[in-house]
Order: C-alpha cells, then sequence, then structure tokens
C-alpha cells in the first residue's frame, strides 16, 4: 500500500516508542487493520529494540506487525522527518503513540522532534487532529505530570496503559485487549473487543458473591 490512497479509507497514525509493551502496540495495529483502517507506522529505533525484545518481532515486518495483514499497513522509517505522515497537508483521522515512553511523551509537550514519532504527533496537534498518547512508564514524577498537563492543554489525549479489572481478565491477552479496546475507543475506530462494563453481569456476581459469603 503507497501513502496515495484514496480518502474513502480511514487512516490512523501509529507511533511506537521504546517504552515496554509491545503487545500493546502489535494488538492496536492487528486491530486497526482488521476493521480496514489505512494505518501508518512510524517506530522509533529503542521502538525496534521493543518489538525485538518482548515480542520477537526482529524485522520491522508489515504483516509480522499486523498479524497477516500487511496490505493494510504503510511502513514510514522512523527517522524520516520528510515521510508523508509528519507533513500537515497528509489528512489522516488520528494518532497513537503506543506504548509512549516519558521521554518522547516530554519531546511532544515541548515540541521537539528528533524522530518521526515526534514530529507526526506535533503536527497531529497543530492541525487538530485527535492524539492519544499511551503513556506506559511507572511511578511518574513531577517532570512526566507537567508534560501531561501540557500535552493535554495542547488538544491529546493521555491514556496511561493501565487495564482494568472488573471484567475478571483469565490471561494478559485479556489485559492488552483490554487497552488496546479503549484505544480504539479513543480514536473513534469500531471494534468487537470484549471491554464494556455490563452493570447486570456485574450485579450476577455480586449475588453470588453474597451467597458463598453468608454464614451457615
Amino acid at each position: 500500500m503507497t501513502a496515495s490512497q484514496p480518502m474513502n479509507t480511514r487512516r490512523i497514525v501509529v507511533g511506537i516508542t521504546g517504552a515496554s509493551g509491545a503487545a500493546y502496540a502489535v494488538r492496536v495495529v492487528e486491530m486497526l487493520a482488521a476493521q480496514g483502517v489505512e494505518v501508518h507506522v512510524a517506530c522509533s529505533n529503542l521502538g525496534k529494540r521493543l518489538l525485538a525484545e518482548e515480542a520477537g518481532i526482529t524485522k520491522l515486518d508489515a504483516d509480522a506487525l499486523s498479524g497477516g495483514r500487511g496490505d493494510r499497513l504503510v511502513m514510514h522509517p522512523g527517522n524520516d522527518v520528510g515521510a508523508a505522515c509528519a507533513s500537515g497537508s497528509f489528512q489522516h483521522d488520528g494518532m497513537v503513540v503506543v506504548p509512549a515512553s516519558s521521554n518522547t511523551l516530554a519531546k511532544i509537550a515541548h515540541g521537539i522532534s528528533d524522530n518521526l514519532v515526534q514530529r507526526a504527533a506535533q503536527v497531529t496537534l497543530k492541525e487538530r487532529r485527535p492524539l492519544v498518547i499511551a503513556h506506559r512508564e511507572s511511578p511518574i514524577g513531577l517532570t512526566e505530570i507537567e508534560a501531561m498537563r501540557k500535552v493535554t492543554e495542547a488538544g491529546a489525549i493521555v491514556a496511561p496503559l493501565s487495564p482494568g479489572l472488573y471484567l475478571q481478565p483469565k490471561s494478559v491477552n485479556d489485559l492488552v485487549d483490554f487497552m488496546a479496546g479503549r484505544l480504539l475507543d479513543l480514536l473513534g475506530v469500531e471494534h468487537q473487543l470484549p471491554i464494556r462494563w455490563d452493570e447486570h453481569l456485574a450485579e450476577q456476581r455480586q449475588a453470588t458473591a453474597n451467597r458463598h459469603s453468608t454464614p451457615r
């Protein structure tokens, strides 16, 4: 696929950086591709190392990153600040940085671009398009808090990779799916991942727990 595909297809830019959490990036890309979205991928040098160490993706290959749907992906060199998605004239429907390191968060917050991820994110902000920053590091200090404040004031959404437990996840994949689904929600992309709160199911679980805790 090329960057010149007609705009009757949704476009999302995905930035991948070096914070731990490769599984989140891979799942988001997989789900976007599965929904027929044209996915433009920018990966920093440390993001490449992350994918190799945590996901076994030693070569930044479109099929490997998308679960076999490489035809939906456009791969951009991570240091090419002249790539299409680095330009404000490149029309897209939003960008997510997943996972986002504290370094990347700070660079975006202060308008510094050393690579394509940072440049594409800053362009997304200036063009008033949705930008979701999936920060992964913990704990966070005052510098990260201030950076989060600055990017939020600039129009970004900071979405820490903090999976909910109310659906009683049974595996790491369940936790990853929860956050992948939340990120797709923030980008306005439909999906079928089971992440919705069900008040009736919660009531049933509570009733069951009460029965089991009743003294005999």
